[in-house]
């Protein structure tokens, strides 16, 4: 006998994990599909050589008392995972020698700091700040957008607050225009720093980052939010959702991935075929939660009809999302000693910037005295994929010894000193996440494809969601959490429930 109101969700990331979470929890029949052999997606970890690395994530939002996944750990009533606050939370070097940027989580700290590095920013920093409080107090309404029904509507004009009436004007507005705002759209070295930060949390730079979403990545580092390591790696996050899962009895299947998605009108259900091994097996569900990047959900529908078109056009307007190189490697702690931060970001010629992440002592990533260091780059993923296979070896080991050479002259590190070195390109993370051709992130969030003007969680086919860091607010696990929560509160309301809140 079919369930007609079971929920099937597709992909075990931090976003599918958690909206599986949520719906089995109150109590519906949620089954997951998850096409690799373990959870957490960008935010899951591999081991080699005695060295546990995290694949794509490397940091944590959202942890603080009032932070998106505190709440939703409190109410699945498990356990957070152990984790530090980073401070500073990140060291910027502008390679123009001058002391590097370091990004202190007190705010007396960080303005102090951001007087000395950027004399006479103060005006713009004390705006993103106004923005910023303005956005969070919306976004802890748990507003939905975009607006696509009416439900919606009411859901986005409930959270307002009298603030938002006036950050509202700046919806169109770049970082960029904040900075012309503000008299310092000549100061090239705020500019340069502000570059490096928005590239890693929006994936555009100062001209082309919405402004309403900068100004907020610019200030979670600080009192009262913070950004935060985990103990143990980025899996706990996810091996923490699995374990509400397992006590609501929600199915997960690994190892099975998705090949057809196919409306039955007749019966009101979707079938799911999904492939483990040579083995096709089929599943029926009310509603299917879709949590990879949307641009691989149109190899999957059969339906070919008037809203496929339209919505096939609407997906391929999408912007290009980025790929990366990420350098996965392990040194002696030694070899590192005059690190203070976990992370560490730095100007190249060769590269634009390196972004770099460091383990640290008992966090269970490396043997005692030892430290795995991980350093990405962004690239265009189709370049990666056009190449014949000695073509694509070759470039990657170009840029694997290029990579390297740049850290070993950056922290006077010796060639011999490496104990483990390799690199990953999206091909590789193609494999890994199943995300089609290895993209990283979600959209660039520019003014154009931010909040109201988004990919909404809705699409053209009923009972069809979607979640992840393609919706909004966007990319990083704190902001894919937030998009799992509102999906769950839309397949909610769908059904009758119109009262869920955190």
């Amino acid at each position: 006998m079919i369930e007609t109101k079971k929920v099937i969700v597709i992909g075990a990331g931090i976003a599918g994990l958690t909206s599986a979470a949520i719906l089995s929890k109150l109590g519906l029949s949620v089954t997951l599909i998850e096409a690799h052999k373990q959870s957490g997606g960008c935010a899951g970890t591999f081991k080699r050589n005695g060295y546990i690395f995290d694949v794509g994530a490397t940091q944590v939002a959202g942890l603080e008392s009032d932070g998106i996944h505190s709440k939703i750990f409190k109410f699945l009533q498990i356990e957070t995972p152990d984790a530090s606050i980073l401070d500073p939370s990140c060291i910027v070097d502008l390679n123009d020698g001058c002391r590097p940027v370091h990004i202190w989580y007190e705010s007396s700290k960080w303005i102090s700091e951001r007087k000395k590095q950027f004399p006479g920013s103060e005006r713009f920093w004390a705006l993103c700040n106004l923005i910023h409080q303005s956005n969070w107090k919306f976004a802890n309404n748990e507003p939905v957008m975009p607006i696509r029904n009416y439900w919606d509507f009411l859901q986005f004009i409930n959270a307002l607050n009298p603030q938002n009436l006036l950050t509202g004007f700046l919806l169109k507005s770049s970082m960029f225009d904040l900075l012309k705002i503000c008299g310092l759209d000549k100061d090239q070295r705020l500019i340069k720093f502000l570059n490096l930060q928005l590239k890693l949390y929006s994936q555009e730079n100062v001209y082309n980052t919405a402004a309403l979403y900068g100004c907020t990545v610019l200030q979670m580092s600080q009192r009262p939010h913070g950004l935060w390591h985990l103990k143990d790696s980025m899996q706990a996050l996810s091996s923490a959702l699995e374990e509400s899962l397992k006590r609501t009895n929600a199915k997960i299947l690994f190892n099975q991935k998705v090949k057809l998605l196919e409306y039955n009108s007749q019966k009101k259900l979707w079938e799911i075929d999904s492939l483990k091994g040579d083995k096709v097996n089929k599943y029926y569900a009310h509603d299917v939660i879709y949590s990879p990047p949307p641009q691989g959900l149109l190899n999957l529908l059969v339906d070919k009809k008037d809203n496929y078109l339209q919505y096939q056009n609407r997906l391929n307007n999408l912007p290009e999302p980025s790929g990366a190189l990420v350098f996965y490697s392990a040194l002696k702690k030694e070899n590192m000693r005059n690190i203070i931060s976990n992370h560490y970001q730095f100007i190249s010629e060769e590269f634009g910037s390196l972004f770099i992440s460091l383990s640290e002592e008992g966090d269970g990533r490396a043997p005692s005295g030892e430290i795995t260091l991980i350093a990405s780059i962004f690239t265009k993923t189709q370049e990666w994929f056009d190449l014949e296979k000695d073509q694509y070896n070759f470039k990657k080991n170009q840029y694997f010894n290029k990579i390297s050479k740049a850290i070993e002259e950056k922290f006077n590190i010796s060639p011999e000193d490496w104990l483990h070195r390799e690199l990953s390109t999206p091909r590789a993370f193609e494999r890994w996440t199943n995300r089609p051709r290895g993209i990283v992130g979600g959209l660039g969030q520019n003014p154009e494809i931010f909040g109201l003007f988004g990919l909404s969680s809705r699409t053209p086919f009923k009972g069809l969601w979607l979640c992840g860091d393609s919706i909004y607010p966007g990319e990083g696990t704190a902001g894919v959490t937030q998009s799992a929560l509102m999906v769950s509160k839309q397949v909610l309301a769908s059904r009758g429930i119109n009262n869920f809140n955190l």
